[in-house]
């Protein structure tokens, strides 16, 4: 064991955990691992003897904080909820007041507030950070999402900064070629303190929930080129490719082009028509949903996105509903039309995309104010722009509009966003109306035309409803020759009954 202390350490040795570990040791800062399993750290750590910062292996708590220098920092890499407070408790037993510790977990926000409030009371300081980037981030570049105590964070900031993603300062775009001891150099770091307590992991989970939706439309894209114009994958992989190259340029729309294009090793077949079509989450999307629920902010293209992963996994159900449900024949088009409906589809994918942004930067909004944070909505498009699943051109876009208007009340009323939907709009209701009028279901493309719609109307039929709650609720209404705040109510029974015996 090295004899000189650890910069930080990091517990939790699975893929994730053993990747960040080699990113931060390849940046020159030493690192203590410890995991449960006695073996995989001595194997782990014999397995990596020479990077430029070193790992140490310890086979107890007590060897693993010893080990570390102080204050002493820790990463978390566990399973997120009860694994994870085994392991805070444990450390709490070894660590000394004003030590720190880092959950780097899908954490849910609310478990970070209640850890965080729940350290600082025993003297400890606490960070919640999302790391989003997969496998592949994590060992060459993440996009990092801490949160908590920014006096902490201030310890912790050098490493964060180092290891985190990197992009071309004039460009905005990721900068790749990093290998195994050799980590890119210069660019702009894909990492920022994003707020008090839970706020790292909060915007890591909205992160989670446009992810959703950018995923589902693509898919739709993909459905509507394979049943409107009958186009083969290695075909629509191509289109993909092109895309790629335009404003859906995106770590998402690079990887489709790549799997569309991909013969399975067994079959030969296209791969993709040998994956069953049902789809897997692991709860993030599902909690940026029910938090929208719970805020009242309306986010229906990312819940949406929720539902056709759930619609999908009731496979056999769906297979016994073709043989009885019908619907209409799908409108193939012409080779003629095939080029116009190709950018209409294009236009789609990117409309909706504008519009599920727009929800899942309202929703944080509306967060910062219901959690007393203060989120730099600028600086969060910008950390996304490398290093997380979500990184795309179009988050540049984003980062000029807050830059242009820190106050902006929902992306849509950005002149760059707004010109875009006018121009393309059309395109969009066309592809929408050729979807219904086959029976291909579009939730997403379709969800945020209706919230545009929604969202552009100066009046909507929710007087109606209103009128209905006070009739058999009496929960009362407001009135448009009133001033907004107060509330009337009608005593329906007899408002009614002489205008029905009339």
């Amino acid at each position: 064991m090295s004899t000189k202390q650890s910069d930080i350490g990091l517990i939790g040795l699975a893929v994730m955990g053993q990747n960040l570990a080699l990113n931060i040791a390849d940046h020159g800062f030493q690192i203590s691992v410890y995991n449960r399993t006695v073996e995989k750290t001595d194997k782990f750590a014999a397995e990596n003897p020479n990077t430029p910062g070193g790992v140490v292996g310890t086979k107890t708590l007590q060897e693993f904080a010893a080990s570390l220098s102080k204050p002493r920092k820790a990463i978390i890499l566990v399973q997120a909820g009860k694994p994870t407070d085994a392991v805070i408790d444990g450390l709490t037993q070894v660590f000394e007041p004003g030590d720190i510790i880092i959950d780097g977990g899908n954490a849910l926000w609310t478990d970070t507030i209640r850890r965080e409030k729940a350290l600082k009371e025993k003297g400890f300081l606490f960070i919640g950070s999302g790391v989003s980037g997969g496998e592949e981030g994590a060992r060459f570049g993440p996009s990092l999402m801490p949160g908590g105590d920014k006096a902490a964070f201030k310890h912790l900031e050098p490493i964060w900064k180092a290891i985190a993603a990197k992009v071309d300062k004039k460009t905005g775009k990721p900068i790749m070629g990093a290998k195994p001891g050799k980590p890119v150099k210069g660019g702009v770091p894909c990492t920022t303190y994003i707020g008090e307590n839970g706020a790292g992991h909060y915007v890591k989970m909205v992160h989670n929930g446009i992810e959703y939706g950018d995923m589902q439309m693509i898919c739709e894209a993909y459905s509507l080129m394979q049943g409107l114009l009958g186009l083969k994958p290695a075909e629509m992989g191509e289109i993909f490719s092109q895309w790629n190259k335009g404003a859906l340029d995106s770590f998402l729309v690079e990887i489709t082009a790549d799997i569309l294009k991909q013969k399975d090793p067994v079959t030969k077949k296209p791969f993709v028509d040998v994956v069953l079509d049902t789809a897997g989450q692991k709860g993030t999307g599902k909690w940026t949903s029910v938090n929208a629920l719970d805020m009242g902010v309306p986010a229906p293209t990312i819940a949406e996105s929720v539902f056709a992963r759930c619609i999908s996994a009731i496979k056999d159900e769906r297979v016994a509903a073709s043989k009885v449900l019908k619907g209409p024949k799908v409108k193939k088009v012409g080779p003629a039309q095939k080029k116009a409906l190709i950018k209409a589809i294009h236009d789609a994918l990117y409309c909706s995309k504008i519009c599920s942004y727009a929800q899942g930067f309202q929703l944080m909004r509306t967060a910062q104010g219901e959690y007393g944070w203060k989120l730099n909505f600028g600086q969060i498009a910008q950390i996304f722009r490398g290093g997380c699943i979500i990184r795309a051109a179009f988050l540049q876009k984003i980062t000029e509009a807050y830059a242009r208007d820190p106050k902006l009340a929902n992306l849509l009323l950005d002149e760059y966003f707004n010109a875009t939907i006018q121009k393309a709009q059309a395109n969009w209701r066309k592809v929408i109306a050729l979807a219904v009028e086959s029976g291909i279901s579009v939730p997403t493309f379709a969800s945020a035309l209706s919230y545009y719609d929604a969202y552009r109307s100066a009046r909507l039929p929710a007087n109606l409803l209103q009128a209905q709650r006070d009739y058999f609720g009496a929960h009362t209404y407001e009135r448009v020759d009133q001033p907004r705040g107060k509330f009337f109510h009608i005593d329906w029974p007899e408002a009614v009954r002489p205008q029905l015996e009339a």
